[in-house]
């Protein structure tokens, strides 16, 4: 692909950025440390399900503006009677709630690779989108801390499901009881993150990560992606047989014969995501 500029998308709380296959999504509201907020969580919702379904994008980095990633909840609005959590809200929210457009869910459900640049703070709500991402590369200076109970409410963005599955019972109850802050160096060590870096290469880290794959056949790394959230729910002879499925499906792709060719050739694939 070009490396020219393709798209450039400007909001008030979520920036969007199209490059060489890698769209980069930002959260910006750095005078807020980048809290949530209702038109953040819409924006960037629908963001993400744009570079879901844009051919041109294969893989997708979710970075913040500032000094933090996201600090969570925007308990400035909450307590002065506006935003999510204050009063106001509350006495006028649903009991019937759909879950299925919102930002953890949508993530979740994204078959593009996900790389959160974590460039600061991630706390609450923030911790838990950093860990909806497939892959997570830190700067030095970030934290996490699931600090939801310190807040009275509990891992409401997928940490209760997440967490568990990434280190364990004992370890995921211990950070979700106490919402221990921990530094870079210690999610890594907990495997949290996968590696972390000084915090001026966060952003070229990331973007060569996410420029690695993208060089991989797009339907290939997609199928993989989706067979890896399947296998979460199946047994091994009922995976296989999905796995066959879509072998099937991928050797009769133009990226398959070009994997093949350019492997025989001794020289980089072209791949076209077709």
């Amino acid at each position: 692909m070009s490396a020219a500029l393709e798209t450039i998308q400007k909001s008030d709380e979520v920036l969007y950025e199209v490059s060489e296959g890698v769209a980069t999504l930002t959260l910006n509201r750095p005078d807020r440390l980048n809290t949530i907020s209702g038109p953040m969580l819409a924006q960037l919702t629908r963001l993400l399900i744009q570079a879901n379904e844009d051919p041109a994008v294969r893989v997708v980095v979710l970075t913040g503006t500032g000094r933090a990633f996201c600090a969570g909840l925007d308990l400035v609005d909450a307590t002065q009677g506006s935003g999510i959590g204050s009063e106001k809200q509350a006495s006028s929210v649903s009991v019937n709630i759909d879950l299925r457009n919102t930002p953890p869910t949508v993530l979740f459900a994204m078959d593009k690779p996900t790389i959160c640049a974590l460039n600061g703070s991630a706390a609450g709500y923030g911790m838990d989108t950093a860990m909806g991402c497939d892959i997570r590369i830190s700067a030095e200076s970030a934290k996490m801390a699931a600090a939801f109970v310190k807040r009275g409410v509990v891992p409401e963005s997928g940490g209760t499901w997440i967490l568990p599955r990434l280190l364990g019972w004992a370890k995921a109850a211990e950070l979700i009881f106490t919402g221990r802050t921990l530094s870079a160096r210690e999610s890594l060590d907990l495997g949290l993150v996968n590696e972390v870096v000084p915090d001026d290469e966060l952003a070229a880290r990331a973007r060569e990560v996410a420029l690695e794959i993208a060089a991989n056949a797009p339907l290939a790394v997609q199928s993989a992606k989706r067979l890896m959230r399947m296998a979460l729910s199946e047994q091994f002879n009922d995976h296989v047989h999905h796995v066959y499925l879509q072998f099937l499906q991928l050797v009769r792709t133009h990226d398959f014969r070009e994997g093949m060719t350019s492997f025989l050739e001794k020289r980089p694939a072209d791949f076209q995501g077709r």
